[in-house]
């Protein structure tokens, strides 16, 4: 018996190939596409004649004009006479505080109240249900109109009581104590300690050796510490105290900084409550009684067993919990926050350039929220399980 070898199918030529990847009716296709082309040609002539006609060129050489205008709340210097590049950055350095803080805080939050509204404790998970619905249900923006309001009706300084001897609740903003260096400089520091971290960081992301990153990181921090001590540098306890009419010392969270951060974190933390939830019941209830099986008690169950199973549904839907917060601090411009939402709409007034504000708005917006997520994925892949993709 002899046996004939026949050819197998012929591989697709390059036209083929162009058809495949372009997906049928490629007339209709290409109709559109064109459509859509002349349609931002037509735009974008418009809108070029329009800035012509009212004596506005296009183009970004507005932003190294002065300002003219003050901002009431800024971490670096700012004054009226600087240009608006710097006061695009003091917006962008607010939103970024804001929106760190917020995600930390209402993470913390969401996962405390998440584990309590599992309880076996009928009234403590009553009071949470309750709790996550209300806020759930209720706009953002009318909670921020709350918080504002309530921050404003707190007393003046002098009438103000001190919460535990250091805190002080005042419609001038909140008081905290606060840990300062005195002297030296921080900033090689600060590098110093960012260096150690990334280093932990890319062990955890098992991109380095576990005992290299961790021999590299006691050094640096131990660099760090002794640069701190040849200094001269000292950490004071900042203590706030009642100073004539007003509170001197520690650190004051401004009224519209304190109610947007209010107010972000304890709608997230609802929204992240609920995911937690919702990831521990996802976990096998085999594995509890395994755990208990082996004699440990809830908390290290929960801790060992439950919650490295439950990251795994959990990282996922907080990635986009961290993205609406993000997104939703814009809203800082209704109470008067001076976010980068509030500054550029200031910029655009000021100069009518409001496309290139808004191309710079939208922008901004779209690579924070690539970064987060290019975070949050980096982290979701190593609670991933093994051989799966998300």
């Amino acid at each position: 018996m002899t046996a004939t070898a026949t050819p197998g199918p012929r591989r697709p030529g390059i036209f083929r190939r162009v058809v495949m990847w372009w997906g049928g009716r490629p007339l209709a296709q290409l109709a559109v596409i064109l459509l859509l082309v002349a349609l931002l040609v037509l735009l974008a002539a418009n809108v070029a004649a329009t800035m012509n006609r009212i004596g506005i060129v296009p183009g970004f050489d507005f932003l190294w004009r002065s300002t003219s205008f003050e901002i009431g709340e800024s971490s670096i210097s700012f004054t009226a006479s600087d240009p608006y590049i710097r006061a695009i950055l003091v917006g962008l350095i607010n939103t970024l505080k804001i929106s760190l803080f917020g995600c930390v805080l209402a993470t913390v939050l969401g996962v405390a109240v998440g584990v309590a509204g599992l309880s076996g404790n009928l009234l403590l998970a009553s009071l949470v249900r309750c709790y996550v619905e209300l806020i759930r249900n209720t706009p953002l923006l009318l909670q921020l109109f709350f918080w504002i309001s309530l921050a404003k009706a707190f007393p003046a300084p002098r009438q103000a009581a001190a919460i535990l001897g250091s805190v002080y609740l005042t419609n001038r903003g909140v008081y905290l104590p606060v840990v300062s260096i005195d002297g030296g400089s921080v900033f090689v520091v600060l590098i110093i300690a960012a260096y150690a971290a990334m280093l932990l960081a890319l062990a955890g992301m098992r991109r380095l050796n576990a005992r290299t990153a961790g021999i590299a990181s006691l050094l640096a921090l131990v660099t760090a510490v002794t640069l701190f001590q040849v200094q001269g540098a000292t950490l004071v306890f900042d203590v706030p105290a009642l100073s004539g009419f007003n509170i001197r010392g520690g650190y004051n969270l401004t009224p519209e900084f304190a109610a947007l951060l209010t107010g972000l974190v304890v709608k997230f933390s609802a929204a992240i409550a609920e995911i937690v939830r919702a990831g521990i019941q996802s976990v096998n209830r085999g594995q509890w009684e395994a755990a208990r099986a082996l004699g440990l008690h809830g908390g290290q169950i929960m801790r060992l067993i439950v919650l490295p199973q439950a990251l795994r549904v959990i990282t996922p839907m907080t990635t986009s919990s961290y993205l609406d917060l993000t997104k939703d601090s814009s809203l800082a411009v209704a109470i008067g926050y001076p976010d980068l939402v509030s500054i550029v709409n200031t910029t655009a007034n000021t100069t009518g350039q409001s496309l290139e504000a808004l191309m710079i708005l939208i922008g901004t917006y779209l690579g924070i929220n690539l970064f987060v997520s290019a975070l949050m994925n980096q982290y979701n892949k190593r609670v991933a399980l093994k051989g799966t993709t998300r």
